[in-house]
């Protein structure tokens, strides 16, 4: 049992939720004093009720604000070892670029003059670096033309794997970009890592200019696919194939069907079927759309897809591309009077590799594009849905006085925008051989009608809290004991990542969302730029503009050393396994693998661990703790659970009554995240307090608190006198005991009133807490500070000094 001592003249600054708990001395067990940290109590009281105010407030805590059931700082990122940050010898990193090398084991880092190497077994060590800065002569040639000097360098941009001993890299070379090849190798004994620099080319089209514009692109084979802003002013959006086996490719000059002031997001190389010749190469951008009549400056969310071996036309679109298509790609939020809440602008979007290397699920970030109303959500989508996109109708505008409507005319043979492959029947052996009807077609409707929608009709994350913004997602797919689940890593721009899971429920058609972990990844905030995942390693590699950093998926023992707090975090990595809480691993991949407990569907901890024996019966030992409050002053009996998702329930027992009686709350007696607070306390407050928390149907109690309350008078009348008494005690500690003989210090006339007896150990812990570095004391002490051991001086005090703490604690 712990006794604590409490008023608002000595009332501690309350604490945050996972930073640490008031120190305990265990000199004296079962006393908890207060020491440092003290706050003034208008303050103090100040600062509770505000934040009591803020958990009403629509950006406060609220019950349907979804909150994380962990919050894991950095420094306890860094405590527990799941972290490890790489920051650059140079002091600066800018980063650009990231690609990760499960085969070299290594995670490839562009940034400003330089690439690195980093280990994915932990990047802060062993790191290789390349410098690769531009020349003296284009940096002075680009700030002639007006640039900025900090953008007149070599970002690097482009790192893709070339063959299993090269990459290709590309960098803006001060607004005069360029590309060529690095030799890797990683054997221990002789590691690899070299600039070919003797191979440098020109990189207009593979690489922008600006390094801070928009840009995608994927190596396939030898061919660099790319989606950027191609000149020097940043004027000429278009999407690019560099020469390598096939020829070079654009979109049309200022053709803004195709595209409208885009800002690229992602691309990537996903096959139909079997047929190499019928690959195709999917866009994610967003842009101005041209069919958005009503307002011009409308953005949508654009899927545009074009074939792999497109060799354009032979008279039309000569070196163009012929199969060049796009749609729209809708993510929103159905409303209940039929109009829907869109959220157009893409910020992120991620593919996620199944089994079926033909259909991968592909999951979209998405914020709002309206000033009145922010807002982030992710969608997902089937390949299903967007191949019958552009399997469907195309659209179609008869003139510019005429409503974008669907084409019912006859489509012309080979579909445009099918490629040249066994699949269409073989008639043609490449895009030059089409007929002109059919590239004069796909020139003039590269729009489809249908747009693409998510599955479900509606997204599976909706965040409209204002907390923080959405940047980044990577997603993880696992196998849990009821079935799998996608776990999304979402960074923002904060430097924190959440770690969310969401359950569709078929009957009701309704999403849930649980929060798992919230991980302030950097120590600073800053916006998250880029994520890497590695599943093989159960690794996420995180970079922001200055550090990259890597976390581990999953530390379980962090939910807790019972069952139930296992089964009650519905984490599908972790389960209970008859001692802890450790990884889960699924039937028949882990030899030594016990019995396992988990429901991350409905986490019913009562079902699951009923019979368990729960170790050191974490969760049948109630913390039992003893606390004074002093009449008519503040008091707080605090209670904060494990996890942030439990609902907290205050019980009362009074007296010797056996019935427990609900804590009302009102204006004197508030409910709050820290605990339970009495702003003004009475002496019918007295009585025994149960904390009981209250997580999907499981109750547990977690600290019984017995509430004693003291007079006012009493303890004033007590502080008054030891005031009034003169006494050698009041001088700094002397070598061996800063306690006389004959004196009766404050705190034991104190300890006499509330009926603690044992004087001798608490006579220890005041001679440990007052007479321990010294030489700290001595050296911060003002000549001021034994002002009033002059029995003369201290008659100068003024009477409001009277209530102040006695000094003893004040310097304790």
């Amino acid at each position: 049992m712990t006794t604590r001592l409490i008023s608002d003249k000595a009332f501690r600054q309350p604490r945050f939720p996972g930073e640490g708990s008031p120190k305990e001395n265990s000199n004296l067990p079962g006393v908890e004093l207060w020491g440092d940290g003290m706050a003034s109590p208008g303050l103090t009281l100040t600062w509770l009720l505000c934040a009591h105010l803020l958990q009403s407030w629509p950006g406060g805590r609220t019950a349907e604000t979804p909150y994380p059931r962990l919050r894991l700082s950095h420094k306890e990122l860094l405590d527990l070892n799941r972290t490890s940050i790489f920051h650059s010898p140079f002091g600066f990193l800018d980063l650009h670029a990231m690609l990760l090398d499960e085969y070299q084991e290594r995670l490839f880092v562009g940034g400003r003059d330089l690439v690195y190497s980093l280990s994915l077994e932990r990047i802060s060590d062993g790191y290789r670096e390349i410098h690769w800065p531009t020349t003296a002569v284009k940096m002075e040639e680009c700030i002639m033309k007006g640039k900025d000097a900090s953008d007149c360098v070599n970002y690097v941009r482009v790192l893709h794997h070339y063959n299993r001993t090269h990459l290709l890299t590309c960098g803006t070379g001060a607004f005069d970009p360029l590309c060529t090849f690095i030799r890797v190798r990683n054997h221990l004994q002789d590691p690899l890592f070299h600039l070919e620099s003797h191979r440098s080319e020109r990189g207009r089209g593979r690489c922008p200019f600006d390094p801070s514009s928009s840009f995608v692109s994927t190596l396939i084979g030898s061919e660099l696919f790319t989606g950027l802003y191609s000149d020097y002013w940043g004027r000429d959006a278009a999407i690019f194939r560099s020469p390598g086996r096939l020829a070079h490719l654009r979109t049309e000059h200022d053709d803004e069907r195709l595209l409208k002031e885009p800002k690229f997001v992602g691309s990537y190389m996903i096959p139909d079927n079997e047929d190499h010749d019928d690959n195709k190469l999917y866009f994610f951008f967003t842009e101005k759309a041209l069919e958005a009549e009503n307002n011009a400056h409308t953005i949508y969310t654009r899927v545009g897809r074009l074939c792999v071996n497109d060799m354009g036309g032979q008279r039309i679109l000569v070196n163009k591309w012929s199969t060049f298509l796009k749609a729209r790609l809708v993510c929103s939020v159905p409303g209940g009077n039929g109009i829907d809440t869109y959220f157009d602008e893409l910020e992120d979007i991620f593919l996620l590799h199944t089994r079926d290397h033909k259909n991968p699920v592909i999951f979209g970030l998405f914020n709002t594009t309206s000033n009145i109303f922010r807002g982030h959500a992710i969608c997902v989508y089937h390949m299903s849905s967007i191949r019958a996109a552009f399997n469907g109708p195309y659209a179609h505008k008869e003139g510019p006085e005429y409503h974008w409507s669907l084409y019912e005319g006859k489509v012309p043979y080979p579909r445009p925008g099918s490629c040249a492959s066994k699949v269409n029947g073989g008639k043609y052996g490449t895009t030059k051989d089409y007929p002109d009807d059919a590239i004069r077609f796909a020139r003039t409707h590269p729009l489809m009608y249908q747009p693409i929608k998510p599955a479900h009709k509606k997204p599976i994350l909706v965040k409209t809290d204002g907390k923080y913004n959405l940047k980044q997602i990577a997603v993880d797919r696992v196998e849990a004991e009821d079935g799998q689940y996608d776990v999304l890593f979402i960074g923002t721009d904060t430097g924190i990542v959440l770690k969310v899971i969401t359950i569709y429920n078929q009957e009701t058609g309704s999403m849930e969302e649980v929060i798992l972990e919230e991980l302030q990844i950097f120590k600073d905030p800053t916006p998250i730029i880029s994520m890497e995942i590695s599943s093989k390693r159960q690794q996420l590699y995180v970079g922001s503009a200055s550090d990259v950093a890597q976390v581990r998926f999953h530390h379980c023992d962090m939910y807790g050393s019972a069952c139930a707090d296992c089964c009650l975090a519905r984490d599908p990595y972790c389960a209970w396994d008859g001692i802890s809480c450790s990884r889960y691993y699924p039937t028949g991949t882990h030899a030594k693998r016990r019995f396992r407990r988990q429901d991350v569907r409905h986490g019913n901890a009562a079902q699951q661990c009923f019979g368990q024996q729960f170790v050191g019966d974490a969760l049948d030992k109630t913390e039992e703790r003893l606390v004074y409050g002093i009449e008519n002053n503040s008091t707080l009996l605090e209670c904060t659970p494990r996890s942030l998702q439990a609902k907290v329930i205050w019980f009362v027992q009074k007296g010797r009554e056996t019935r427990k009686e609900e804590v009302k709350t009102d204006d004197r007696v508030v409910k709050m995240d820290l605990g339970l607070l009495f702003l003004r306390i009475r002496k019918a407050d007295a009585g025994t307090y149960f904390c009981q928390t209250v997580e999907h149907s499981f109750v547990h109690t977690i600290r019984k608190i017995t509430l004693e309350i003291v007079e006012e008078e009493r303890v004033e009348e007590m502080f008054n006198k030891d005031y009034e008494e003169e006494g050698p005690h009041r001088m700094p500690c002397p070598a061996r005991s800063s306690i006389p003989q004959g004196t009766k210090p404050w705190y034991k006339e104190f300890l006499q009133l509330i009926g603690y007896s044992n004087f001798q150990r608490v006579e220890e812990y005041c001679e440990k807490v007052w007479c321990t570095d010294k030489k700290r004391k001595k050296l911060k002490m003002s000549p001021s500070k034994w002002k009033y051991a002059n029995p003369q001086e201290k008659k100068l005090r003024s009477k409001p000094e009277h209530y102040r703490l006695p000094r003893h604690v004040l310097d304790s």
